[in-house]
Parts: structure tokens; sequence; C-alpha cells
């Protein structure tokens, strides 16, 4: 049960900033935009309110669900895994895996409640906060974050129209890291990537020799840089 008098600010700032890394509705933006070109319905009023609510479900009874059919939270997460693959198949090789009778145009419930905002990495997330934080704590944290999700499916396009692809591709780092911040930590994804722009910059003339060597050869990537980006993401989901 909700205790008030259990309410700590401290708690809500470290469970946002670790379910705002999890959902992770920034790296989303790519998938959602191309289900938009592709004709499919997103609603971000119904995406909002079914995430909340699976995600709340689960935090109270995902323990007794799964035992009910026999299921653990390592068997759901490969079956989520699996589901996005495939699903990451048809976008790169435009081809069609899953065959849907149903509503054809509408894409709210699949993929984009389930598996990729309440998916297995956000329930055993909620279940792992459970043992630490109050659940109020947990609740008021999470209902922040569901704020989140419905402003940025709200203004996908405009979020596009702003950022650019590169922007969006930055922002999907800078939201991952921040699960990391939590408590003082470190978000060792922006270090690993700054590590790496050090690493290459500083090796001026092998870049110089390579670059004389394979101008002529190599041609300018000539392709959709957005689709070859979406495309990226896509991958990306897959751990």
């Amino acid at each position: 049960m909700l205790g008030f008098d259990k309410l700590d600010f401290q708690q809500i700032l470290s469970t946002f900033l670790v379910l705002i890394g999890i959902i992770d509705i920034i790296g989303s933006i790519p998938i959602i935009l191309q289900l938009k070109a592709k004709g499919k319905t997103v609603s971000a009023n119904k995406a909002t309110f079914l995430s909340w609510g699976l995600m709340v479900g689960f935090f109270y009874g995902g323990n007794f669900i799964l035992k009910l059919f026999g299921c653990n939270i390592q068997s759901f997460a490969v079956a989520g895994s699996i589901l996005i693959f495939f699903m990451a198949l048809e976008m790169i090789l435009d081809i069609e895996i899953f065959k849907n009778n149903g509503p054809v145009k509408e894409a709210t419930l699949v993929p984009l409640v389930f598996p990729l905002l309440a998916g297995a990495g956000t329930f055993t997330t909620l279940i792992s906060l459970k043992s630490m934080y109050a659940d109020i704590n947990i609740m008021i944290a999470l209902a922040l974050n569901m704020a989140w999700v419905y402003i940025v499916i709200k203004a996908t396009d405009f979020i596009q129209r702003l950022l650019g692809a590169s922007g969006i591709v930055f922002m999907m780092i800078l939201m991952a890291s921040l699960g990391g911040m939590r408590s003082g930590g470190i978000p060792l994804t922006l270090i690993t990537e700054a590590v790496y722009a050090r690493c290459l910059s500083a090796l001026k003339d092998e870049r110089v020799n390579a670059a004389k060597l394979y101008a002529r050869e190599i041609p300018a990537f000539e392709g959709d840089k957005a689709a070859f980006i979406i495309h990226s993401v896509w991958c990306t989901k897959f751990w």
C-alpha cells in the first residue's frame, strides 16, 4: 500500500532517473517516426495509459502472474528481445514477417507499448526498485516518467525538425546515461563516447594517411542518412 508518510524527494529523483534511462522514449523517436511514415497510427494518450497500467500491474502482481503461467522474468525478457529482433528485420530488410489481420494501421500497443516502453527491462527494474524504495516514491516517479512519455510522443514530429537525426542520437546517449547518474553514479555511455572521440582525434597522422589512401576508392555516403540512423537504432534495441 502507498504510505504518504514515506515520501522522500531523493528516492523520487533517483527512481525517476533510473526509469527515464530504462524506458528511453527518446530512443524510440526514430521508430515512432518510421511507423508514422508507414501510415500507422500512434496515439500518445493510449500509449501513455496502457504503458502506465502495465507497469503498475506488473509492479504489484508481476511475480504472481509469471508464476501462474509457469514463466520467469528471464524467459519473459528473452521473448521480448526476440519480438524486437524480428520487428527490426522487418524494418531493415523491408519485409513482412508478422501477419497482422487486426487493425493494420494501429501501432500503439505493439510495438510501442510492448515491448519498447513497458518491456521486460522496465518490469525487472520496477521489481528491483521495489526492494529499495517506498512504493509511493516509485509511483510518483513512474507518473512523472509517463508525463514525459506523453509529451515526447505528442511532439515527435517537432523534435525531429528541431534536433534532426544527429540531435536525436545525441539525446538517446544522454538519456541512457541518466540511469547511471543516480546516487552520484558515473554516466559511462557519455564517458565511453568521449574517450573514443579523443582517441580518434589523437591519431591525426593515421587519419591523414588513411584519407589519402582511400579517398578515391571509397565514395561518400549518398544514401538516406535518416533511414540509416533509424535502422541503427533498431539494432541498439537488441540488448
